[in-house]
């Protein structure tokens, strides 16, 4: 991977097992839209950015040598080898060799904690136009402006502001029955009595218990936060539609999300989110465990 500066724009080069959809569209999250031919727009980290890709080349436009270094190399997980990873996962298992020749640029990127919670707790039972609808206008009404590109965008509200609301507060985001949840969250996060230092600190399942104590957040979408935010890998989220995923991939007729999670830790170990990640990717592109 080599790195090049022109017009205030970084040229990456050199990059292996990267892909702007892959990336993007395998449901870890919800503030990426494409803008252009493999062109998207997003906002992370307090930060605006477009970016593009062509090959094995990234272009980021607008965007500073410190903010590369300090935000996007981590955010999008660029010190990671992912060829050893899907060797790994494709061993002597032709679903895994197939989900990934179809996701082989996915790479899960490293998201802020506060935002993964929100973001985790919006998406329950809900599809992604609409969790991607609910956060925008989240973000638009208690939002800090960005200005990127002449344009102004809205960073993701942090907690302090939201802990200071009422739940009508929320009724313009139309989130329904998840207002509740996003105001105890604030709250819990204000006041300290959810702390990222001490979550950061524990080991999988005394973070996904922690998290738990949040209102609205039950074991799916711990586990999300626990992959897309903690940097857990081994955490693998099952809703639904995996659990039909990996009925239809895995298993001989119907099962319990229990059973599912069981076999997935006993086959994938460390790299289970890596390999729920393809899995997704390749059942949305084949409309596998729709009904």
């Amino acid at each position: 991977m080599e790195l090049q500066y022109k017009d205030n724009d970084l040229i990456v080069t050199g990059l292996k097992d990267f892909n702007l959809k892959h990336i993007f569209d395998c449901g870890q999250c919800f503030r990426w839209n494409r803008v252009g031919e493999n062109t998207y727009l997003g906002i992370a980290k307090g930060k605006a950015l477009r970016i593009s890709q062509s090959g094995d080349t990234l272009t980021l436009y607008s965007v500073t040598e410190e903010d590369f270094r300090d935000i996007w190399f981590d955010y999008f997980d660029l010190g990671r080898d992912y060829g050893k990873i899907k060797r790994a996962l494709a061993a002597n298992d032709n679903v895994m060799r197939e989900a990934i020749s179809y996701g082989e640029g996915i790479r899960i990127l490293n998201q802020d904690l506060w935002e993964a919670v929100v973001s985790f707790i919006i998406s329950a039972s809900n599809n992604i136009p609409r969790i991607k609808g609910i956060i925008e206008r989240l973000c638009a009404l208690y939002g800090d402006e960005i200005e990127y590109e002449g344009e102004i965008y809205y960073s993701f509200p942090d907690f302090e502001t939201l802990s200071c609301l009422k739940t009508e507060d929320l009724s313009p985001i139309r989130a329904g029955f998840r207002d509740k949840y996003i105001i105890d969250a604030a709250r819990r996060f204000a006041s300290g009595d959810i702390d990222e230092k001490y979550i950061r600190s524990l080991d999988v399942e005394g973070a996904k218990k922690e998290l738990m104590r949040i209102n609205g957040v039950g074991n799916k979408v711990a586990n999300c936060i626990l992959l897309f935010a903690l940097s857990h890998t081994e955490a693998f989220p099952v809703d639904v539609w995996i659990k039909r995923i990996m009925e239809y991939c895995y298993f001989e007729g119907e099962t319990s999300i229990g059973a599912v999670l069981e076999f997935a830790e006993k086959k994938f170990g460390a790299l289970g989110g890596f390999a729920q990640q393809y899995l997704f990717f390749y059942a949305r592109e084949n409309k596998i465990g729709t009904v």
